[in-house]
């Protein structure tokens, strides 16, 4: 008997005494686990900020010169040129200054040769510092913030959630979701931190207000 059978014969036993009729919506799943570790009310935009520094990324709020003009101080601070920019990325957002933009359609490869990408998220969770992409407008396929060594992402400050929870439920199930919790990072028996092994050895975090981020398409 081989591995499969014998988990498919453990799931087979444990479904034997369910109707044959019956459906999974059927059964109603109780939800009523704690849904926030969050203090109600509380600043969710400081927490994120605080538990992704933690994870080594460096967090930037966009000021009084404009989120372009901030982007390109953020990479021009990490001395960048080349770099990806997924479709749909809103042109008003492309920061000034001799970037070299690089578009769609790219093989790893090409990816591989960049300094790097800039996208935006399509939501935030506070609790762990964490981005989620979802391939929407502005962020790419999953491949351009895994190939290339530095990643820029720009997140708004409306698009935090509390916990894990409140994020899901902003997001579609059904799109490929990549959740980034700081820099691609691993450490081995002897807790030795190597950054960069599973995608992105540098990650910067522009927050936005709402209102300086356009929301429609180039």
């Amino acid at each position: 008997m081989t591995s499969r059978d014998a988990i498919l014969r453990r799931i087979a036993a444990a479904l034997a005494d369910v109707p044959a009729d019956e459906s999974p919506d059927d059964v109603p799943v109780p939800r009523d686990y704690r849904r926030s570790h969050t203090s109600p009310g509380g600043d969710l935009v400081a927490l994120f900020t605080e538990r992704v520094r933690d994870y080594r990324a460096t967090v930037t709020h966009a000021g009084r010169a404009g989120l372009a003009a901030t982007l390109a101080a953020v990479l021009t601070t990490r001395g960048v040129r080349n770099l990806a920019l997924p479709d749909g990325f809103p042109s008003g957002l492309i920061p000034p200054g001799d970037w070299q933009w690089h578009r769609e359609p790219l093989d790893v490869p090409s990816l591989d040769a960049l300094d790097g990408t800039l996208t935006l998220a399509a939501a935030g969770i506070a609790i762990t510092g964490t981005l989620v992409l979802d391939a929407g407008p502005g962020q790419g396929r999953r491949a351009l913030t895994l190939v290339p060594d530095y990643h820029l992402c720009v997140i708004r400050a409306d698009q935090f959630a509390a916990d894990v929870p409140d994020a899901l439920a902003r997001l579609d199930p059904s799109r490929p979701l990549t959740f980034i919790s700081g820099p691609s990072a691993t450490s081995d028996i002897e807790l030795d931190r190597v950054e960069g092994v599973h995608g992105p050895r540098v990650l910067d975090v522009v927050i936005a207000d709402p209102s300086d981020t356009p929301r429609e398409q180039p």
